[in-house]
């Protein structure tokens, strides 16, 4: 069976997408604190802003770190609905920004205050009594919870000051290109269990009157999701149930591109893939998961999947010494919605060096099952490898694609000009770009000022932090 998508959604709308989740996340909760609560509290003083101010920058980091939690456990669900795993890591990624943002807003006004008192700067008011019901007010139940809850507080405090020093370097290294992708993979799991920290935290401190309101049952769905994804990541099942075992079948290296090309025979159990779609391989569980696009159409008799690496980092620098034809290999998925599906009757495919591997497994999917669409692949690289090429030609010819080749030592840069004048109906076709971002982005850019609907251009983003 070969997973299939509804028709992809270009780029821009995917990243409008993105953005609405994000902001509908923010906005949705303020609201909800908003019918709870105010941040105009009278009398309005310092101290008085500072209490809830404290509980709303709390909501929003919880909120914002829980759904970053969710995402982090690849939820199938979810991928068609935000157009692919690596639109849901870009998301992830400015949810991990936004915790950033918001712990460092939230720990000032929770710790800062607590500072400027000890230096004199301010004078705390009396603390008033609690009153039945704990910390909150009114509202918490038995006398019991409601002292063993303010038993608690000093303790959470403690917690979550901590956890957030630790959070806020982990998300630091996470943004740091320079550190190690699988120094990066076995760090960045640990924000799990600091995740589930601040669940104890969160659940001690915010406002007792709050669960018994529609912002304290979002933010209980909202912990309760994250911390079953945390329990699925510290626990490394995330996508347990899309692992298949397989062995590596042949290993082709192409030193002219530092390219390497592997081939795997899976076991059963694979649920197929299309062409465009991209899955994690591991080959050494120190080093964890990678992700490779796909390049091979997918035959269940077979059942054999092919990924295609270059030399860009230390791990796939290491690929070609470290794997071993007979070697096990565990790979996961398929994800992405990268898929070629639409309805224009021409497609120009632009696989700028690396960025061809998708389009490679394209050609091998239409020379077993053609289609009915004119199809102009450009091929933008600074190296050269007569055998690669010499492959990549049968399989243009075999695909009925018209590949157009350019070696940019020799023929130049590829530009939106020279697509528009090899292509001369390209006012009728639909653009997919898989590459370097800043190339594709230019791209973008260049065909929207010609007159081109943003809704015809595609683009993977694959980047996984």
């Amino acid at each position: 069976m070969v997973v299939s998508y509804k028709e992809t959604k270009p780029l821009d709308i995917v990243m409008k997408n993105i953005k609405l989740t994000l902001w509908g996340l923010f906005l949705g909760l303020s609201a909800l604190w908003l019918l709870a609560d105010s941040l105009l509290p009278a009398p309005f003083t310092y101290f008085s802003f500072r209490g809830v101010f404290v509980q709303y920058t709390g909501l929003l980091l919880m909120g914002a770190m829980s759904l970053a939690m969710i995402l982090a456990a690849r939820p199938k669900w979810l991928e068609p609905r935000l157009n692919g795993l690596d639109k849901m890591y870009r998301l992830h990624k400015w949810l991990g920004i936004s915790t950033l943002v918001l712990g460092v807003i939230h720990w000032w006004w929770a710790q800062g205050t607590k500072w400027m008192v000890g230096w004199g700067w301010l004078v705390k008011p009396a603390r008033k009594g609690a009153g039945p019901g704990g910390p909150g007010g009114p509202g918490m139940g038995a006398d019991t919870l409601a002292e063993w809850l303010r038993s608690q507080r000093g303790l959470a405090e403690n917690i979550g000051e901590w956890a957030f020093y630790a959070a806020v370097v982990l998300l630091v290294l996470a943004l740091v290109k320079r550190f190690p992708y699988h120094r990066f993979v076995q760090t960045h799991k640990w924000l799990a269990a600091l995740y589930l920290l601040l669940v104890y935290h969160a659940l001690i401190l915010f406002k007792a009157e709050y669960w018994s309101q529609p912002v304290g049952w979002a933010l209980a769905l909202l912990l309760l999701g994250g911390t079953v994804a945390a329990w699925l990541v510290l626990s490394r099942r995330v996508g347990a149930g899309r692992k298949v075992a397989g062995r590596i079948e042949s290993l082709t290296y192409y030193p002219e591109l530092q390219v390497l090309e592997t081939a795997i025979q899976l076991e059963p159990g694979w649920a197929g893939h299309t062409a465009g779609q991209f899955a994690f391989a591991t080959s050494d569980q120190g080093e964890g998961a990678h992700p490779y696009t796909i390049a091979s159409a997918w035959e269940p008799e077979s059942r054999r999947i092919v990924f295609i690496t270059k030399a860009l980092g230390d791990h796939t620098s290491r690929l070609r010494e470290k794997l071993k034809v007979g070697a096990g290999v565990v790979v996961e998925g398929p994800y992405g919605c990268f898929d070629f599906n639409d309805r224009q009757p021409l497609q120009i495919w632009i696989g700028a060096g690396i960025g061809i591997t998708p389009f490679i497994a394209r050609m091998k999917q239409l020379a077993a099952r053609p289609g009915q669409q004119s199809i102009h692949l450009f091929h933008p690289t600074a190296e050269y490898s007569e055998a690669a090429i010499a492959k990549l030609r049968a399989d243009a010819a075999a695909a009925g694609v018209h590949l157009h080749l350019l070696v940019s030592p020799r023929d130049g840069l590829l530009d939106g000009e020279r697509i528009r004048q090899a292509v001369p109906d390209w006012r009728q076709a639909s653009l997919w770009f898989c590459g370097p971002p800043a190339f594709g982005q230019a791209l973008r850019q260049d065909f929207q000022a010609q007159g081109m609907a943003a809704e015809r251009f595609h683009q993977e983003l694959f980047q996984m932090r």
